[in-house]
């Protein structure tokens, strides 16, 4: 969660929705669990929410997700990880990628969407057996597909890795890489801009440990193909994030 950028820290074609809701986690042992939720995909910031998610048709962004949360055995003590598989369906109207021929042709739409994702991160090494100390590595990959005939991003997929602790004395401090990439769909290149392709993320970060309530954490990314168009120039950028807890 300390990447600067969003496609490092979501599955990009994840439908996102922010609104009255509901949510339910059963765990059925201490390593397994199962979750459900609906959330109101037609609340507005400007609005109660209460006008939208009580009245007209009983349509709901839901998310079911099962996980494992196990926790291998190694020489410095236990290295967890989460194990997360997940579906969703999107009820929104969505518009179907077709060419018009300028206005010609009627535009189609879709009454709901699905697709799934997987989730895994994995504490890999541990620098010593205090379970309180959470030096070492870690190791995630991500992976999203969404119907391609409504979602610009089809196929999304990220990976990389953290180490904290890395330098002797800066136990706290964490260095992370990562890459990530968004897949825009054939349909949408065949039928909208013959110039899509796929955008890629990689982006370097150190989070400095200054004092326990705060955090500075310099990060470099290079975007290629920004927005998924070949027609785009790559982009470096930089920046300084400073977090403080109260």
């Amino acid at each position: 969660t300390q990447f600067s950028n969003r496609a490092l820290n979501h599955v990009m074609n994840f439908p996102v929705a922010k609104g009255l809701g509901a949510f339910v986690k059963v765990w059925p042992t201490d390593w397994l669990y199962f979750s459900m939720a609906g959330i109101d995909p037609y609340a507005r910031v400007s609005r109660t929410g209460f006008d939208t998610g009580f009245h007209g048709p009983a349509h709901f962004v839901g998310n079911w997700e099962f996980g494992l949360t196990p926790k291998f055995e190694s020489a410095n003590g236990k290295l967890p990880g989460n194990y997360k598989f997940g579906w969703w369906y999107n009820p929104r109207v969505l518009t179907v990628f077709k060419n018009t021929l300028g206005g010609s042709l009627r535009t189609e739409t879709e009454n709901g969407g699905v697709g799934f994702y997987l989730s895994f991160d994995q504490m890999v090494w541990k620098e010593n057996n205090d379970p309180k100390d959470k030096q070492g590595l870690g190791l995630f990959f991500n992976y999203g597909f969404a119907h391609g005939d409504v979602n610009r991003v089809e196929h999304f997929w990220s990976l990389g890795g953290q180490y904290q602790g890395l330098i002797p004395t800066r136990d706290k401090d964490v260095l992370g890489l990562g890459v990530a990439q968004s897949m825009l769909s054939n349909q949408y290149r065949h039928e909208i801009n013959s110039r899509a392709d796929r955008e890629t993320v990689y982006e370097l970060y150190y989070a400095i440990q200054i004092t326990p309530w705060c955090a500075i954490t310099p990060d470099v990314q290079v975007i290629t193909n920004p927005g998924g168009t070949k027609d785009a120039r790559d982009a470096l950028v930089g920046g300084v994030r400073v977090k403080i807890d109260f």
